[in-house]
């Protein structure tokens, strides 16, 4: 490649970086744990639901 091509490989994923480590404070947070065992009471219900029926 030439010095003078600028492909903006970097430079255009800079400014993603950038919006997405900013935290909004108004954003609803919830623990990856909650999540976790969210969908784990949620297997577990599926898999009763589908014995019992």
């Amino acid at each position: 490649m030439d010095k003078g091509q600028n492909t903006g490989g970097l430079m255009s994923s800079a400014g993603l970086v950038r919006y997405f480590d900013a935290e909004d404070q108004r954003a609803i947070r919830i623990d990856p744990k909650t999540v976790i065992a969210v969908g784990i009471l949620l297997g577990v219900l599926v898999q009763v639901l589908t014995f019992v029926s």
